[in-house]
């Protein structure tokens, strides 16, 4: 005789939910990446991811929202080459620029023809009278506002490092690198201009010097025979942004005692590399074999 089964009770029937599920059915999913940041802030006070770990996940999400007219070089700072000018001619002015990516124009400068790599100069500075046209790279132009994870896809693809932005009308509107976005997310990049011993101040050309921002004042007035005032600041970078009354940005300048100051790299926080020029000439020691 067949025996009847018994109901198993309502209690046990019903799966109960794991602590896990309980865990994120009480915390909502976050809506939008204020609601991400608001959690990654918990994190961090929990000690759970440290201070980089946080500023590069926040820089990562910044940059799904931001434009590359967030952070382009605007025109009128972009340094540009004149194709017709002779190689002697324009050389003083690319080693002192230190750039390794030139933008090329042919007669207007908003008639960027493409884009002059300073190493493909090496085999051809004996010869001052090269034509520079067959040297030149095709440019890569790009809208304003284009997002910069997809131009950093971009650029990944492309294994380009450089991009001319325009405006709705066609114009140059600035330069923007795969450098430039870099930045956002893991902050300031060391090139070959930075260095980890003493030295901060770089003979670049005649009466011409690159200079970091975090040179003691003290130094800097010894090598230009300048007097800046150390009381309130130890560095020249903290003397620039009290005499502008504002955060230094690329292209920003000041003339004093005779020199002038131009910064020529900088972060949202602070300027980061000066070029240093003597409006006038008298004899100053150099630092840059020191």
């Amino acid at each position: 005789m067949s025996e009847s089964l018994s109901p198993e009770p309502e209690s046990r029937s019903k799966k109960r939910p794991s602590a896990f599920s309980r865990f994120f059915k009480r915390r909502a999913e976050p809506a939008d990446r204020e609601d991400i940041k608001a959690i990654l802030e918990a994190a961090l006070e929990r000690q759970i991811i440290d201070n980089e770990a946080y500023a590069m996940i926040v820089g990562a999400l910044d940059v799904a929202s931001k434009t590359v007219s967030d952070i382009m070089v605007p025109r009128s700072k972009i340094d540009l080459i004149d194709v017709n000018k002779p190689l002697a001619e324009l050389l003083p002015f690319i080693v002192e620029t230190g750039r390794s990516r030139f933008p090329v124009y042919d007669g207007d400068r908003d008639n960027i023809v493409g884009i002059l790599l300073a190493k493909d100069l090496l085999l051809s500075i004996a010869n001052p009278n090269i034509d520079l046209r067959p040297l030149i790279r095709p440019a890569v132009f790009i809208p304003e506002t284009k997002k910069l994870n997809v131009l950093l896809r971009e650029f990944r693809s492309s294994r380009n490092h450089i991009a001319i932005v325009i405006d709705e009308h066609g114009g140059t509107a600035g330069l923007v690198t795969m450098e430039d976005v870099l930045e956002q997310i893991v902050g300031d990049i060391e090139d070959e201009y930075d260095e980890d011993d003493a030295q901060t101040i770089f003979q670049a050309g005649n009466n011409s010097w690159r200079v970091m921002a975090v040179t003691e004042i003290g130094d800097f007035n010894e090598a230009f025979g300048t007097h800046l005032s150390d009381e309130d600041y130890d560095t020249i970078g903290g003397w620039l942004a009290a005499e502008m009354g504002q955060i230094p940005k690329r292209g920003d300048s000041t003339a004093i005692q005779g020199i002038k100051i131009t910064v020529v790299r900088a972060d949202p926080k602070r300027a980061l590399w000066l070029h240093v020029q003597r409006e006038t000439a008298p004899l100053v020691s150099d630092t840059s074999t020191e």
